[in-house]
């Protein structure tokens, strides 16, 4: 049942500043939004993904041929000078240690069918994010962790209104000691000609196209609001801040900003909390019926996350190690010749060149023949003996 009875059949919940919509968003944009009337359509649709998820998602191969309609929609009802966010993960192709590229073809699809214009490519880095897929993160160790969720921004025209002044980040600790101890202009190797400008402090630094954000929500207002009701959270939720980022840099006060794949109404909430018109639609009852946490207390002026940062700057901040800093040496197991095609868990030795040998003549480990000395290197699951499992065929892996 819907929470109040309204004219709009399709009406679910209606807030100060905006309102969701419960239904199909093709047949909801078509019926309820003028031609030219978004500034900002931000949000993240289903992923293209081997394995189906609770939520509803179409297989990578027919991503594109599921994404055209809409694309039709979100061209017809943006302003000129309108933007669409798209964050969009990757996807890994069923059987094969190998990416999808449906999230490219959806890129391309949208500037060349559709007349979009690519304004920026955005990555979004998740440090919280799993090593998955096992199969070839953690057992075969063949492939690293993904922790990256592309975000495309297009707009219509090639100049979206937007201001990188709206997303400025606090200098790091070397800007400050340039800016107190001063800079000599003078040109790069590469080229650049580093000027006296660079040198004055306007406050803040311009952010890179990467976006660090955690995603660990555990235990805010919305989780315990469905909790308490015996409501199924939305299982693919981003943080708060990513829409935020984008809402901020690219409307104003009172500009119109719509999700068509809203989930659990995110982009609604950071939308009624600073002031932008917003609309959110939905197709399943249950994920809106949770979403109504987000607007069940006062709205505050301030995210969640930012209202309980502490004096500390650390907090501010993630670490990404650069690479080399466990690089010792060149005596390293050979590489397997079949790319790790073989299933087996391999583990490091104090005796290098045996296990070499072992990887060159392509003989598989067994408990027999390799003793467990040293660190793990292949297998992070070492906590009791284990027979090593040996096959030629991949296994269907499970992404994210």
């Amino acid at each position: 049942m819907l929470p109040i009875e309204h004219a709009d059949p399709y009406l679910f919940h209606i807030t100060k500043q905006g309102q969701i919509y419960l239904g199909d968003s093709l047949e909801i944009l078509a019926n309820r939004f003028e031609d030219h009337s978004v500034d900002l359509i931000m949000t993240s649709p289903p992923f293209g993904l081997v394995r189906k998820k609770s939520y509803g998602n179409v297989d990578a191969e027919d991503y594109l041929e599921w994404f055209r309609p809409f694309a039709a929609a979100f061209r017809r009802v943006l302003k000129e000078n309108g933007s669409l966010v798209i964050d969009i993960g990757g996807a890994w192709v069923a059987g094969q240690p190998t990416r999808s590229l449906y999230h490219f073809k959806l890129l391309i699809m949208l500037c060349e069918e559709f007349g979009f214009h690519l304004a920026q490519e955005f990555y979004w880095w998740n440090p919280s994010k799993l090593p998955t897929p096992a199969e070839w993160v953690t057992v075969r160790r063949i492939r690293v962790k993904d922790a990256i969720n592309c975000i495309w921004w297009l707009s219509p025209s090639p100049w979206p209104r937007a201001s990188n002044k709206r997303v400025l980040q606090p200098y790091s600790s070397s800007m400050k000691d340039l800016l107190k101890n001063g800079y000599h202009a003078k040109k790069r190797p590469s080229g650049h000609d580093i000027s006296k400008k660079f040198a004055i402090d306007n406050g803040a630094a311009i952010p890179p196209n990467l976006i660090a954000l955690a995603n660990t929500e555990s235990n805010s207002f919305y989780l315990r609001y469905c909790r308490e009701r015996n409501i199924k959270p939305h299982p693919a939720r981003y943080p708060s801040e990513l829409p935020e980022y984008f809402i901020r840099m690219l409307t104003d006060v009172n500009d119109l900003v719509i999700d068509p794949f809203a989930g659990s109404c995110v982009t609604g909430e950071v939308c009624e909390r600073i002031k932008r018109r917003w609309s959110c639609i939905e197709v399943s009852e249950e994920y809106v019926q949770g979403a109504l946490g987000r607007f069940a207390r006062k709205t505050e002026t301030t995210s969640e996350s930012a209202s309980t940062k502490n004096e500390d700057e650390s907090d501010y901040y993630y670490k990404l190690a650069r690479p080399g800093i466990l690089w010792n040496g060149i005596e390293e197991p050979r590489l397997a010749s079949n790319g790790g095609k073989t299933r087996f868990y391999a583990e490091t030795s104090t005796d290098a060149a045996s296990i070499t040998s072992l990887y060159s003549e392509g003989t598989q480990p067994t408990n027999n023949n390799h003793q467990r000395t040293g660190a793990t290197l292949w297998n992070e699951f070492n906590e009791e003996e284990q027979v090593y499992a040996v096959s030629e065929e991949s296994p269907q892996v499970e992404d994210e």
